[in-house]
């Protein structure tokens, strides 16, 4: 198989996410080892380092969710533009090999592909949010 854009594999990773939603009682590792299987993403390590990376961090990258989505805690959030969101956050705060306005933009092709449309404002704003305050820790 041809090697993996950057695009697919964060694609993957996305739904890697969105299937880790529905499938609470499962460790990360056993829904990582069964979508290996099923789909060739093992030999992609951006895929397992960001998929492992947003479920190590989810809960201070929930916590940035909740401070710039206007009051909604990320649960509120439809389950598709969660897990673009959760990508997103990482993705810009702990991936220095891609700039933040490309994570934001394939955040929102997503949202747009995948979920409303009316919710690509919303994850607009609240990513738009978030890159400021990553951008201003990293300045500090």
């Amino acid at each position: 198989m041809a090697a993996m854009t950057r695009k697919e594999a964060r694609e993957e990773v996305f739904r890697l996410l969105f299937e880790t939603e529905f499938r609470s009682e499962e460790s990360p590792e056993a829904i990582y080892a069964l979508s290996e299987e099923a789909r060739e993403i093992s030999e992609n390590t951006y895929v397992k380092e960001a998929y492992f990376g947003v479920r190590e961090h989810l809960e201070e990258i929930d916590e940035m969710i909740t401070r710039h989505s206007n009051g909604w805690k990320p649960s509120r959030i439809s389950p598709v533009s969660r897990c673009a969101v959760r990508l997103c956050i990482y993705e810009m705060r702990y991936r220095t090999d891609i700039p933040k306005v490309v994570s934001l933009n394939e955040a929102i092709e997503l949202v747009k592909k995948f979920d409303d449309l009316k919710m690509r404002a919303f994850v607009n704003g609240l990513l738009n949010g978030a890159k400021d305050e990553i951008e201003a820790t990293e300045k500090a």
